[in-house]
């Protein structure tokens, strides 16, 4: 009877524990949640920036120079140059600030830069004495003229596109105004009488500017970008002041010139994002 007593016992405790074991199993675990995983934002241009850009700079307008003459020294023109120079180029560099404002593909900004520039072209010329027949034999005709572009700028619209899936790769087209700033002289002089006639007009111009470019994103704040633009800064006519001897020997004989201004530039920039 006592073996019946302790079977039962044992038999009523193995369902018991059998019980617990399932109600445990039936309890939430207290394990740790996975940790997050974090998506980026997608890169966008829109914001201000600031930045640096260097390249080169080659003009490609022409300039002229005329002496003009009364009948009666029109031998004089036989020893002036055709021409006073063209294809000067030079070193253009500074810094920029704008921005931009994306919206889908399409990315639509505003840019100022102010670069200093080392273009620049200097002509002389020195004629070949003057024949025994004309009014000053053996007398040399020089003529000197000088034209630098110190400084540019231009204000301009952006239109962007943005040409990859994570928006880093954008292709432009810009345009606006242009303006700058230079030091300029001409001047025509003979080498016994005293005669000449000279010019420093202003080089401060204005104009307009057109262009393109890619820019490329290497982070969210950092971008790299190569940029074209043609600059047209209009015309001038430099006309020249005669000294008392042209006066006096050579009346109604003066110098002119005539400088287009115009240009291309190749550059390189790279700017901050904020």
């Amino acid at each position: 009877m006592t073996n019946r007593w302790l079977m039962g016992a044992a038999a009523a405790a193995l369902t018991v524990a059998g019980a617990f074991s399932a109600q445990a199993a039936d309890l939430p675990t207290r394990k740790a949640a996975p940790a997050p995983v974090f998506i980026p934002p997608p890169f966008t241009w829109t914001g201000f920036y600031v930045g640096l850009n260097a390249g080169g700079i080659w003009g490609s307008g022409s300039r002229n120079a005329s002496l003009v003459v009364p009948s009666a020294d029109i031998w004089l023109s036989s020893y002036f140059p055709g021409g006073i120079g063209n294809n000067q180029s030079g070193f253009i560099g500074g810094g920029q600030a704008g921005y931009n404002w994306q919206t889908g593909a399409f990315v639509l900004g505003v840019e100022t830069d102010f670069d200093g520039s080392s273009l620049g072209k200097t002509f002389n010329f020195v004629s070949s004495p003057f024949a025994a027949t004309t009014a000053f034999p053996g007398d040399t005709l020089y003529v000197h003229a000088k034209a630098n572009l110190d400084w540019l700028g231009t204000t301009r619209a952006r239109v962007g596109f943005v040409a990859t899936p994570d928006n880093r790769l954008m292709f432009y087209g810009t345009g606006g105004v242009a303006y700058a700033g230079g030091s300029s002289s001409f001047s025509v002089y003979d080498a016994t009488q005293g005669f000449y006639w000279n010019g420093n007009p202003s080089s401060s111009r204005t104009g307009w500017t057109i262009g393109g470019g890619v820019e490329y994103a290497i982070t969210n704040n950092i971008t790299i970008k190569g940029e074209y633009l043609y600059v047209d800064l209009g015309s001038k006519n430099i006309t020249t002041t005669a000294s008392p001897a042209a006066l006096a020997l050579l009346p109604g004989v003066y110098a002119t010139a005539h400088v287009n201004y115009d240009a291309s530039i190749f550059r390189a920039g790279v700017n901050y994002k904020f």
